[in-house]
C-alpha cells in the first residue's frame, strides 16, 4: 500500500493536469501613438489613443489572456520589429490594428505585416479590430 500510487491515481493526476490550460497569448500590433497622424482621426490625440489601447490590453488580460502591445514606429522598421517579437514569443492570436489596416497610406505596411505573421507565426490566428476600443471582441472571435 505504500510507495507508488495506484495506476488510477496516476491517470487521474494526468487528467487533472490536462485540464489546466495556459492563457492564450495575444499580440496587438499597431502604430505607437507618437507617430499617428491625428488629422485623419478627429477626436483622438496621442494621449487618448494610448489610454484606449492600454484599456483594451487590460481588458484582454482581465479576461484571462496574456496580451501585449507591439507598437510599430515606421513602415521601414515595422516588419523587423514584428519578426523579432514573433521569434521571441509564440502567440496564439496576432491582432493587426485598424490604424494599420484601414489607412490606405499604410496598405503596404499592412500587407508586409500580414505576411510576416504568416511566415513567423503560422500557428497564430489573425484578428482585426475596427478601432482602439474593440480588440477584445476581435480576439474572442479567434481565440
Amino acid at each position: 500500500m505504500g510507495g507508488e500510487p495506484a495506476m488510477f491515481d496516476l491517470m487521474h493526476r494526468a487528467t487533472q493536469e490536462e485540464h489546466i490550460e495556459m492563457a492564450k497569448t495575444v499580440l496587438m500590433v499597431g502604430w505607437h501613438p507618437s507617430v499617428v497622424d491625428f488629422s485623419k482621426y478627429p477626436g483622438f490625440s496621442e494621449e487618448k489613443l494610448e489610454i484606449a489601447l492600454r484599456v483594451d490590453e487590460k481588458k484582454l488580460n482581465d479576461q484571462g489572456y496574456d496580451a501585449a502591445i507591439g507598437f510599430i514606429f515606421d513602415g521601414e522598421t515595422a516588419t523587423d520589429q514584428l519578426v523579432a517579437t514573433l521569434k521571441a514569443t509564440a502567440y496564439d492570436v496576432v491582432l493587426i490594428g485598424a490604424g494599420v489596416r484601414k489607412d490606405d497610406d499604410h496598405f503596404l505596411v499592412f500587407e508586409k505585416l500580414l505576411n510576416v505573421v504568416h511566415e513567423f507565426a503560422p500557428q497564430a490566428r489573425i484578428a482585426f479590430n475596427t478601432g482602439p476600443t474593440d480588440s477584445d471582441e476581435a480576439v474572442r472571435r479567434w481565440a
